[in-house]
């Protein structure tokens, strides 16, 4: 499913601010795959609802981690003390639970490897090569490992994720924040920026940061739920955009600064 209300506005921004899991590469079903090697089994022991994909997209997709295992075991009525980012992935705190699901995560990477969406790949190369601006906004704290794993780490400056909202105490997604920094860094106001995302909790942050476009890309959320949390259209690859992008190069975003 595809719906195109509003993607002529796209050739007049001056930048393109990316999810990264979903979006650029198809690492949110690695996400996935971890996280249910997580939930499946602490769910069944603690004797509540079963763990399902369902609950993914609605209490984890495009959250930080944490705030993905607070949400998740707050759906089952389960509270944890909350423990220390250092946390050993053996503790049962919401620390020592996102400490263990991202050990699956990287086992999986590494066991696996990752390759960029041919759709989004070309897409991004289009909009360098006619001058936009790009910048990757994600929550995953694994943002560089899968950039640099997918070959793409060269192609942005401006890279805002969890380790670098944690550092600088920044509100992550669905508060726009993230992406209103990342605009900051490339110079540009909100309005002069594309959000690109396939969460609802990113679309969501697109719309209440004001943005110039939120571009939803349906990997499996429903286009019409990311329509109704924010999104301006959706499409199911970002290759559909193309015809939408400049035709020429653009201005270069002012004062562009790196994080």
């Amino acid at each position: 499913m595809t719906s195109f209300p509003t993607p002529a506005r796209l050739s007049s921004l001056g930048a393109l601010l990316f999810d990264l899991d979903g979006v650029l590469t198809p690492t949110a079903e690695v996400h996935m795959q971890a996280w249910s090697r997580l939930f499946t089994p602490y769910l069944e022991g603690k004797q509540v609802e079963g763990y399902t994909d369902a609950d993914y997209f609605a209490s984890i997709d495009g959250r930080p981690r944490y705030d993905g295992v607070r949400a998740l075991l707050a759906s089952r009525g389960i509270t944890l003390p909350e423990g220390l980012p250092g946390d050993a992935p053996e503790l049962e705190t919401v620390c020592g639970l996102g400490n263990r699901k991202n050990r699956a995560f990287n086992e999986t990477l590494e066991e696996d490897g990752v390759a960029p969406y041919p759709g989004s790949l070309a897409f991004l190369d289009a909009a360098i090569a006619a001058g936009v601006a790009v910048a990757v906004v994600t929550s995953s704290r694994n943002g560089v490992p899968v950039l640099e794993a997918a070959g793409l780490r060269d192609r942005f400056d401006v890279v805002v994720d969890g380790v670098l909202a944690a550092d600088r105490e920044i509100a992550g997604k669905p508060a726009p924040d993230t992406y209103l920094y990342a605009a900051d860094l490339l110079g540009l106001p909100a309005s002069a920026c594309a959000v690109v995302e396939d969460a609802h909790s990113g679309v969501a942050a697109g719309r209440a940061g004001a943005f110039g476009l939120v571009i939803g890309v349906d990997r499996g959320v429903g286009a019409d739920t990311l329509l109704a949390h924010g999104a301006d259209t959706v499409v199911d690859d970002l290759a559909e955009l193309l015809p939408f992008l400049p035709t020429r190069p653009a201005t270069a975003a002012p004062g562009a600064r790196t994080s």
